[in-house]
């Protein structure tokens, strides 16, 4: 008999298969990215019908077939459901959903994805700081726990660590105000702009929504960070269509 597993995780989509059946892409804490079946999701008396849709965070109870799981039971903690009342929190929602099925792998620890994942839906229910604050922290803490992150604590010219002034894609990181020139694509920025870049790649995760910026670093930060995204994702994001809209 096979045995059955517990995961900790978050549905990040969830697709109609047959009658009454969905395919479920989760982000799990001890096993990565995984692809789940729940048999009879669809009918209205299901166990499964409101813990089977993306931002539904809990533990699943399953056991692992050759290629994909097979959900025998659900734990659902937090449903996130005023993020469906509110449309702008459901773009941002669905785009960061779909960040983590990109950078999400089978197999692999996801603790950290996963906490920031969570962190970030609670940031945006909290509506502390602006949903776009909240969207390039996110992007920047993803690429950092994927490992591609940019270097903005030295010139990638001269390595040293004082007087940096502009931000290259091609160089990964950051120049000093002699080396600037070496690279055509690169931007000046502001020092707090290099400081909030520096803040966001080095600080746990539970101090990431603490702090607010001013619409220059706001406006860097985006720029920053959409080059970034366009030069190392090699996919559009369908979600970050409708989200610019």
């Amino acid at each position: 008999m096979v045995a059955q597993i517990t995961l900790t995780g978050m549905v990040l989509s969830a697709t109609p298969v047959g009658d009454y059946d969905k395919r479920l892409v989760i982000l799990t804490r001890e096993r990565g990215k995984i692809t789940a079946f729940a048999k009879g999701a669809r009918r209205p008396n299901s166990q499964y019908v409101a813990g089977s849709r993306p931002f539904s965070f809990g533990e699943f109870t399953l056991y692992q077939g050759r290629e994909a799981y097979t959900l025998t039971g659900m734990n659902i903690k937090n449903y996130f459901e005023d993020m469906a009342l509110n449309l702008d929190k459901v773009y941002y929602g669905m785009y960061f959903l779909e960040l983590a099925d990109y950078f999400g792998r089978e197999g692999i620890d996801a603790k950290d994805m996963l906490n920031l994942l969570y962190a970030s839906f609670m940031a945006i229910n909290k509506e502390q700081i602006p949903y776009r604050l909240i969207r390039r922290i996110y992007e920047l803490k993803i690429f950092t726990i994927n490992g591609e992150y940019p270097d903005v604590f030295s010139c990638q010219g001269c390595g040293k660590a004082e007087e940096l002034t502009h931000f290259s894609v091609s160089a990964n990181g950051t120049l000093c105000q002699t080396c600037k020139d070496i690279k055509k694509d690169a931007v000046a920025l502001n020092n707090s702009t290099i400081y909030t870049l520096q803040y966001i790649i080095s600080a746990p995760i539970g101090k990431l929504y603490t702090f607010n910026v001013s619409e220059e670093v706001m406006t860097e930060l985006s720029i920053v960070m959409s080059r970034w995204l366009a030069f190392h994702c090699d996919r559009e994001f369908k979600s970050l269509e409708l989200l610019e809209k």
